[in-house]
């Protein structure tokens, strides 16, 4: 299959047993069908690739509609991929998990749990303060954040407290345990960043370095 990647959603954690006896702790994605609803080529964008569609949408609005026109879908869910030939895609075409095989490698791109305001203990692993002479109030504390008299402000950018996660991760070179046509799902060795039901973008590992939209 040309394209690099696919979308899914993350349903869970468990746990598979290979032939010789060793568990492996493993994610599970529901991935696909996806629907190829754009393709793009060098004439027509300047750069070539192809647009998924995935999850059906309830309804659009009227320039959403209009877009999907020509897969005659509705998607509530639009993201791209490379392709290694765009000569071999064509609108409309369904894409599975057929796409990866067992010991392939892939990148899982998605976005991180989110767990609100935290301070710099939690969120850097700040060592906090003293915890003996009367320090009651400062064993969580961030500690000094001046810059003395010059320049006399706080660094943009110094490590204090703050929202955490809910931000865009990638994790590389997973191991694909097994992939279930059937089902529409693939094992994923090892953790894959989100919640449960959260979205999912897997693309092969080592595949031409394009940003996923």
């Amino acid at each position: 299959m040309p394209v690099h990647g696919i979308i899914g959603k993350k349903i869970g954690t468990t746990q598979m047993f290979r032939e010789d006896g060793r568990a492996d702790a493993v994610t599970v994605i529901q991935a696909g069908p996806c629907t190829v609803t754009q393709v793009k080529t060098e004439d027509t964008d300047g750069y070539v690739g192809v647009q998924l569609g995935y999850e059906e949408a309830k309804s659009l609005n009227r320039p959403e509609a209009g877009h999907l026109k020509g897969v005659d879908k509705n998607f509530q869910f639009l993201r791209e991929f490379g392709v290694d030939d765009v000569s071999e895609v064509e609108l409309g075409q369904a894409i599975d998990v057929s796409l990866f095989s067992a010991g392939d490698l892939i990148d899982a791109t998605a976005d991180s749990k989110g767990r609100g305001f935290q301070g710099g203990v939690k969120r850097y692993n700040f060592r906090g303060g003293p915890k003996t002479h009367g320090q009651s109030d400062r064993h969580r504390a961030p500690g000094s954040v001046g810059a003395g008299s010059t320049p006399g402000k706080v660094i943009k950018g110094l490590r204090m407290a703050g929202h955490m996660g809910s931000q865009r991760v990638t994790v590389r070179k997973l191991e694909v345990i097994e992939a279930d046509t059937d089902r529409n799902l693939i094992f994923i060795k090892g953790a894959v960043p989100g919640s449960r039901n959260s979205l999912v973008l897997l693309k092969r590992s080592g595949s031409r370095k394009r940003k996923l939209r």
